[in-house]
């Protein structure tokens, strides 16, 4: 057993179109556990540095447009395996290509508009973390259902 913390995004078309709730469920039900969460605006400084790997890519622009034209929210997850498991919750990352039953492949519309950002590495998990929360904003605390799981 490997327990990670990871960064989920609830991307703009998220919050716009009302699926926040049932995205944040979809996390909860796995039994994943939410030690983190905010609504913010992403800034520019901030989009460019998360998504400081995509600097040199020819939609990198729309990438920061996307991301800074509405009010997101951050959410640091915890469980066994949780990179992994919370990509698969997540879907391919082109909602076109995501499987019935991930968050794109139900919600998803297109390659930008993909409804959910999610670390595709524990080393990128504890960078983009600590871009969207400080220490004192995550939560260290036992569920009461661990013992099932």
């Amino acid at each position: 057993m490997s327990i990670q913390r990871t960064l989920v995004l609830c991307k703009p078309d998220a919050v716009q179109r009302g699926l926040v709730g049932r995205i944040v469920s979809r996390f909860e039900d796995k039994g994943l556990k939410i030690v983190g969460m905010k609504m913010l605006t992403v800034g520019e400084a901030l989009a460019h540095e998360h998504y400081q790997e995509h600097a040199e890519k020819p939609f990198f622009a729309e990438l920061v447009s996307f991301i800074t034209s509405s009010p997101i929210v951050a959410l640091a997850i915890e469980g066994d395996n949780a990179v992994e498991v919370v990509r698969g919750l997540m879907g391919a990352t082109n909602p076109q290509n995501a499987a019935p039953g991930t968050i794109r492949g139900d919600f998803g519309l297109n390659l930008t508009k993909n409804l959910v950002h999610g670390s595709d590495s524990v080393a990128s998990a504890t960078r983009e973390l600590a871009l969207f929360f400080t220490d004192d904003e995550l939560h260290d605390y036992d569920l009461t259902m661990g013992a099932w799981m």
